[in-house]
């Protein structure tokens, strides 16, 4: 019998976990992740301006390898071997004869330890709560988000629904490095998403960074200080420390570069965020949609590797994406067609509902969208 790990139980890990599970007589799986469930991510801003309560938006890592029949461990990953085929774990060391990495991201804070230390972020659960908390309890005169890509979008418009709806006041200002924000996107969602933006009354700085937080005060680059402000960072994302140490090549985010087949070597593949994976010219961006795919085709790439089988090209296929904004007009573009306000917020949040696990979960999220958190 063949020991496949999988490191990661976000939506690609657990693809991966579940299909490889089927083969239960030819793998043993083991799975291991520094949390102990699998939160969603894409609707961790809603639990600021939707209501969205925090339970509905996390699954047990245990109930899911009773449910399908795989080792689960609740460790931290210090460092993978591909020589040797071992994972160095906070428990120990584990072998494998195949190893999927689905590690997903975190916050990038460029190794400044003042930001790291005084900002809030967004990376799990446990982060939406401590901001929710946060805007609770204490008035800020400035809520500022780093970052003016689709997370710092959301994160902005749902705060303005927040205090909104408390008839509460309080600056929201977006700041993004660039020159513009969004990044790349089609420069029609650019222009939706700033007038929307201006409706709700948020500001958006361009050509600025956060320097440093002291007690309280943002200073920002070029010459603004912010008074009595709350910092939220959603200025980019990276790879954990133990996927940048193996060596390999990568893109500066630390997504590791793949083949085809979605393999580093002949026992390693690497999925989702973790991974850098070329499609026509172009690399694929961070998305759920292409983690999952991938989770699917690297457990197949895995069994056929066991079985002596040829392997599977991933070859992607890209619904498309939308900027859900809290105050219902999201846009994107969804099957190569535009879409815009009310259709395209209830599209993401049915997709949202699918895609989320357990029943409990999904009644959860349906309940709070349709019936009182949408608002």
């Amino acid at each position: 019998m063949q020991k496949v790990i999988i490191v990661g139980g976000g939506f690609g890990g657990l693809t991966a976990a579940e299909i490889l599970s089927r083969a239960k007589k030819e793998v043993e799986v083991i799975l291991i992740d520094q949390k102990d469930t699998c939160d969603f991510l894409p609707m961790l801003p809603d639990v600021l301006g939707r209501a969205i309560p925090v339970s509905c938006l996390k699954y047990n890592l245990q109930d899911a390898a009773l449910r399908f029949n795989f080792k689960f461990l609740n460790r931290r990953v210090e460092s993978i071997d591909t020589v040797r085929k071992e994972v160095l774990t906070s428990g120990g060391v584990s072998s494998y004869d195949y190893l999927i990495v689905a590690s997903g991201s975190e916050t990038n804070f460029y190794h400044n330890e003042n930001i790291r230390q005084n900002a809030f972020k967004l990376d799990d659960t446990t982060d939406a709560a401590r901001i929710l908390s946060a805007i609770e309890t204490k008035e800020f005169d400035n809520y500022v988000i780093a970052g003016g890509g689709y997370t710092g979008i959301e994160v902005a418009t749902n705060l303005s629904i927040f205090l909104s709806r408390r008839k509460r006041k309080g600056r929201i200002i977006v700041i993004e490095r660039a020159a513009g924000i969004l990044g790349a996107l089609p420069q029609w969602m650019k222009d939706y998403v700033f007038s929307n933006l201006k409706r709700l009354g948020i500001e958006v700085i361009v050509n600025a960074s956060i320097d440093r937080i002291e007690g309280g005060r943002i200073f920002i680059f070029p010459e603004k200080v912010l008074e009595k402000s709350m910092l939220i960072w959603c200025a980019g994302v990276r790879t954990g420390d133990f996927l940048q140490k193996l060596g390999f090549a990568m893109n500066n985010q630390g997504r590791v570069k793949v083949d085809k087949y979605l393999r580093l070597n002949e026992s390693c593949l690497i999925i989702g965020d973790a991974c850098e994976f070329g499609f026509q010219d172009r690399f694929l961006r961070m998305a759920v949609q292409f983690s999952i795919a991938q989770g699917r085709c690297a457990a197949r790439n895995a069994l056929h590797s066991i079985r002596n089988q040829p392997l599977i090209e991933y070859r992607p296929f890209d619904f498309g994406y939308i900027i859900p904004m809290a105050n219902n007009k999201s846009c994107g573009i969804v099957l190569g067609m535009r879409v815009k306000g009310l259709l395209s917020t209830l599209l993401h949040y049915i997709m949202c509902i699918y895609r989320s696990y357990g029943f409990k979960n999904r009644w959860g999220l349906f309940r709070s969208l349709f019936k009182g958190g949408a608002g």
